[in-house]
C-alpha cells in the first residue's frame, strides 16, 4: 500500500470556500486572512470551530505532552507524538458537507470494548498508521487533513512529544510536584512552576513559517497550564510569535478558578501570560463578561497593560463553559475589522507592529 506525498505544498483534494465565506482583511480585502491558533483540547477545537467560518488559511499549532488515555497509552507503546489533540483539532475543521460529517464523526469514534481496543479512538489511530507508513508526522497530519477535506493546517508544536511539570501549591500551603500534562491539568491547587521536557524540543519548519507568515495569532482558550502556555515556553515559538508582524490575541476561558487555576480570577490568568511572554507584545483580548465574574475587572487589567478588549457573549448561554462558534466568530469579527466599542474611553484603531515593545511598556484536554 502507497499513499501519494504532496508535490510543491499542492494539495490532494482542494475544498472550495463560498465567497460570503471569505473575509480577506480589512485594508487589503482581496488578500486572504491568515491566522494561526495556539492551543489543545476543547479550547483550541472551540477556537478551530469559531475561525474556520471567517478565516481563509488557519493553522492550528496544537501541544504535544498529553500522556493519558488513549494517545499515553499509544505514546508509552510507540515513540510517537500523543495524536489525541491532533485528531480534536482536525475534527474541528472538517469541511461543511455530508462527507466532512461523516469523517468527522469517524475519526472521533472511541471504542467500546472488553479488550485492548477499549477507550482507544479511530482517529488516533489512523494517524499513527500515517505517520508509520509515511515516516513523516507532518506529511501525515496533511493526508490525514486530505482525507477530512479540512478547512486549515494542523501542526505540532514540536517534533518529540513533551512532558509536563509542575510545582503545585495546596489548600494547606504545601507544594508538590506533579508530572505529566493529565496529572497536572486536574491538580487540585496553584501552580506556582512550570517545566517542559525536553526544554527546546525541534519544531516543525511549518509551524515557524506559519507564525510568520500570519495576520494574528491567537492564544487560548484552553487548560492554561498544559495547553496555552507551553507554546509560549519553547524558545523558538516564542522567538517566531515575538518577531512576527502579527497582531496577538488572547481569548480568556469561560471559567476559572478550577483545578489547576484554584484560587485565581481571570487577571491571575492574564498575568501569568504575559509573564511567560516575556516582552512579547499583545494587542487585544477577548473575555466574555456573561461567563465571569470579573470580566470589568480583567478589563480595566488588561486596558493598563496596553491591551484592547473585547467583551462579547462567546458562550452557549446555558450555563455550561461551553462555546458557540457562531458567536466567537462574530466577536473574532470585529476584532479582525477593528471594531472595538464594549470598553468606554479606547475606540483607537488597533496600532501597527512597529519594534516590539516590552511588556513593562504596556503597564481542557480530550485524548
Amino acid at each position: 500500500m502507497s499513499i501519494a506525498h504532496r508535490k510543491g505544498g499542492v494539495r490532494l483534494r482542494n475544498v472550495d470556500r463560498a465567497s460570503s465565506a471569505r473575509r480577506g482583511r480589512r485594508d487589503t480585502p482581496d488578500e486572504p486572512l491568515r491566522v494561526v491558533a495556539l492551543g489543545g483540547g476543547h479550547g483550541l477545537a472551540a477556537n478551530l470551530r469559531a475561525l474556520r467560518l471567517l478565516a481563509d488559511e488557519i493553522t492550528a499549532v496544537v501541544t504535544v505532552a498529553d500522556n493519558g488515555g488513549s494517545s499515553g497509552r499509544i505514546r508509552n507503546e510507540i515513540p510517537v507524538l500523543p495524536p489525541g489533540d491532533l485528531r480534536m483539532a482536525l475534527a474541528a475543521l472538517c469541511e461543511d458537507s455530508d462527507w466532512g460529517s461523516i469523517w468527522g464523526d469517524v475519526i472521533q469514534h472511541r471504542f467500546s470494548t472488553g479488550g485492548q481496543l477499549d477507550g482507544h479512538s479511530l482517529g488516533n489511530l489512523m494517524i499513527v498508521a500515517l505517520w508509520q507508513i509515511l515516516e513523516d508526522p507532518i506529511e501525515g497530519l496533511d493526508q490525514m487533513a486530505e482525507l477530512l477535506g479540512a478547512r486549515g493546517r494542523v501542526l505540532p508544536m514540536a517534533l518529540e512529544p513533551l512532558d509536563i511539570e509542575a510545582d503545585v501549591r495546596g489548600a494547606d500551603g504545601t507544594v508538590r510536584t506533579v508530572s505529566g500534562q493529565w496529572q497536572v491539568a486536574t491538580a487540585e491547587g496553584k501552580v506556582e512552576a512550570l517545566r517542559l521536557t525536553p526544554p527546546r524540543p525541534r519544531v516543525p519548519a511549518a509551524t515557524l513559517e506559519a507564525i510568520e507568515r500570519a495576520d494574528w495569532i491567537i492564544v487560548g482558550p484552553g487548560s492554561w497550564y498544559t495547553s496555552v502556555l507551553p507554546h509560549l515556553m519553547i524558545p523558538e515559538i516564542a522567538e517566531a510569535i515575538r518577531s512576527s508582524s502579527a497582531r496577538r490575541c488572547i481569548t480568556m476561558n469561560l471559567s476559572v478558578g478550577q483545578q489547576e487555576a484554584e484560587g485565581m480570577s481571570s487577571q491571575n490568568l492574564l498575568d501569568t501570560v504575559l509573564e511567560h511572554a516575556g516582552g512579547t507584545r499583545f494587542d487585544a483580548l477577548i473575555a466574555d463578561p456573561t461567563a465571569l465574574e470579573d470580566a470589568l475587572d480583567l478589563a480595566q487589567a488588561a486596558q493598563q497593560r496596553g491591551l484592547r478588549v473585547l467583551l462579547r457573549q462567546v458562550s452557549v448561554g446555558d450555563g455550561s463553559p461551553n462555546h458557540d462558534p457562531v458567536r466567537l466568530a462574530a466577536a473574532y469579527r470585529d476584532l479582525f475589522d477593528d471594531v472595538v466599542g464594549d470598553v468606554a474611553g479606547d475606540t483607537s484603531p488597533l496600532p501597527d507592529h512597529g519594534e516590539p515593545v516590552s511588556q513593562e511598556d504596556h503597564d481542557g484536554a480530550d485524548r
